[in-house]
C-alpha cells in the first residue's frame, strides 16, 4: 500500500510529542462489527499493515469482509549505510501510517465471533504494537 503520488517525498517527521495523544477521530467502529484498536502510538510500516491484513483474509477464506481504517501516506527516506554526516535527507524509502493511542486500525464483519476474534488476534501478531480486539 502506498500513495498514488505524494506531491514532497522528503517531508519533516512532525512533532514527537503529537503522536504519542490519544486519538480524537478514529476511534469507534464505523463498519463491521469486530474491530482491532492500538493501545499505543507508532509508525505503521506498509508492509507491516498488508501483512496484518493478509493473514486475516487467509483466515476468513472469503467469509467475510475486512476494512483497512489506516492508510501508509507519510513518506519516510532513508540514506545508504556507511555514509559521512551531513549531505541532507536520503531518498524515499517507504510509508508508514501515523498511528494514535486509541484509533481503530482494522475491522470485520460478516464472520461468528469466534473466528472474527481468531483473525483479528492472528493479525494483531503482525503489528509492533499492543492491540486491543473490541465489538460493536
Amino acid at each position: 500500500m502506498q500513495p498514488a503520488r505524494v506531491k514532497h517525498t522528503k517531508t519533516h517527521k512532525g512533532r514527537n510529542q503529537a503522536r504519542k495523544q490519544f486519538a480524537t477521530r478514529g476511534t469507534h467502529l464505523s463498519f463491521g462489527s469486530f474491530g482491532l484498536k492500538a493501545e499505543e502510538a507508532a509508525w505503521l510500516k506498509a508492509n507491516q499493515l498488508e501483512s496484518a491484513r493478509k493473514v486475516m483474509a487467509r483466515f476468513i477464506q472469503r467469509g467475510g469482509k475486512i476494512w483497512t481504517r489506516v492508510f501508509p501516506d507519510k513518506p519516510r527516506t532513508a540514506r545508504s549505510p556507511e555514509l559521512g554526516m551531513g549531505g541532507g535527507a536520503g531518498g524515499l524509502s517507504h510509508f508508514v501510517a501515523p498511528v494514535q493511542i486509541g484509533r481503530v486500525i482494522f475491522e470485520i464483519d460478516g464472520l461468528p465471533e469466534a473466528s472474527a476474534r481468531e483473525a483479528l488476534r492472528l493479525g494483531a501478531h503482525k503489528l509492533p504494537i499492543k492491540t486491543r480486539i473490541i465489538a460493536r
